[in-house]
């Protein structure tokens, strides 16, 4: 009987020794941060914006009369308006931006109407209001700079005033001025600097094209129309700001593993 406890005992000890070594075998647990990527959330943003215009030399005629040598002065603008955005690389917004008056020159050919050779002096201010719904695509940040091009449509509405003539007999004198409706397009080009995560500024290019303006109908030299001043379009160059609601980008929980490795025995 004693012999059979002392054999008892030394297999218990035996088992004891080698529950030991295999824990001491065991491989230390480690645990790994695997990094998420951050999923901006949309949210809302408005948007401020001054800028500078470059007209194009638009095509003005009286009915029959084309006038020649046009050309318009550039003009400052400003606008604001509200947007989305759905991701990191897309949104969309709508603005109102208004133009302040800019004046276009033309030449009108003298015969009939002048009363001597030579040509008259034609002028008119222009001011126009533009409605668009635009949509962009962020093309991706470096350094806090994240470019994008966008494209949009929309309406003007585009105002002559302040419509006279010179000729060359020394005659002067005015028209009066029409508003109109107007489909708008614009293609745009620029990039944003994320001051803050909420506060950007944006500087970019803007290809405007409005449509075309009008005079109220008049008669003279035989004809009963409108001074036509067609293709009106613009280059712009714009700085402005934009505030972002709600854009802390959120990101999953971090996730931890006990990777398993071999196990290894001294036994």
């Amino acid at each position: 009987m004693d012999n059979f406890f002392k054999r008892l005992s030394l297999t218990g000890f035996a088992v004891a020794l080698s529950t030991a070594g295999y824990a001491a075998d065991l491989p230390a647990p480690v645990i790994e941060h695997i990094p998420q990527i951050p999923v901006a959330a949309g949210a809302f943003y408005l948007r401020g914006d001054i800028g500078y215009k470059i007209y194009q030399a638009p095509d003005i005629k009286y009915g029959t009369l084309d006038f020649y040598d046009e050309e318009m002065d550039g003009t400052f603008m400003m606008g604001a308006g509200v947007g989305y955005k759905f991701s990191d690389h897309l949104r969309a917004d709508l603005t109102i931006d208004y133009e302040f008056p800019a004046e276009a020159k033309s030449k009108g050919p003298c015969n009939s109407p002048c009363g001597s050779p030579g040509h008259s002096i034609e002028k008119a201010d222009i001011d126009v209001w533009t409605f668009m719904l635009n949509g962009y695509v962020d093309i991706g940040t470096w350094n806090k700079i994240t470019p994008y091009v966008g494209a949009g449509i929309g309406a003007s509405y585009v105002t002559t005033s302040n419509i006279t003539f010179a000729n060359p007999d020394g005659a002067r004198g005015s028209y009066d001025g029409d508003s109109k409706w107007n489909f708008a397009w614009a293609l745009m080009a620029g990039a944003s600097y994320e001051i803050t995560p909420n506060l950007a500024l944006d500087g970019g290019y803007r290809y405007l094209n409005i449509g075309d303006a009008h005079s109220a109908k008049f008669a003279v030299g035989g004809q009963n129309t409108r001074i036509e001043y067609k293709d009106l379009s613009a280059h712009e160059f714009r700085l402005g700001a934009r505030y972002t609601f709600n854009s802390m980008r959120t990101a999953a929980a971090p996730v931890y593993y006990e990777p398993q490795g071999p196990i290894m025995s001294n036994f």
